[in-house]
């Protein structure tokens, strides 16, 4: 249980400053480093809800899409919700090429989007864990 609850704080920890640099300014810096949380928070959570399923509810999830679908098997998200995540997914994957401007800036105009998700996803096990 020790380390669910560590995977969980790792979640909101990274979760609190994907959201402190989102309120700054538009720079292609600010660009950039909201990219770089982005991927630590999306690590941080899939990783936790890999814990979760595995701590709680005894199911070995070893993606992060497999994590989201069986998350969605369970009730913590909606159909639609579950689209989206399965949609930031791939926009995690796509940050390996955010050399190409116009891939950054795809993925960037989505990530104040993938925070709400992640946060509202996060909200729901707070009861759980503590």
């Amino acid at each position: 249980m020790e380390r669910l609850k560590l995977k969980y704080n790792d979640a909101l920890r990274s979760l609190r400053t994907l959201g402190e640099i989102l309120e700054e300014p538009f720079s292609i810096i600010i660009r950039d480093a909201t990219i770089q949380r982005f991927e630590y928070t999306f690590e941080a959570l899939w990783k936790f809800l890999k814990e979760y399923l595995k701590e709680k509810e005894g199911i070995i999830s070893n993606s992060p899409k497999a994590c989201f679908k069986e998350i969605f098997s369970l009730g913590f998200l909606t159909e639609e919700d579950t689209v989206r995540c399965l949609e930031m997914t791939d926009r995690r994957n796509d940050t390996a090429h955010t050399y190409k401007e116009e891939i950054a800036q795809i993925i960037y105009s989505k990530i104040k989007g993938y925070c709400t998700l992640m946060k509202n996803l996060s909200d729901q096990f707070k009861d759980k864990i503590e």
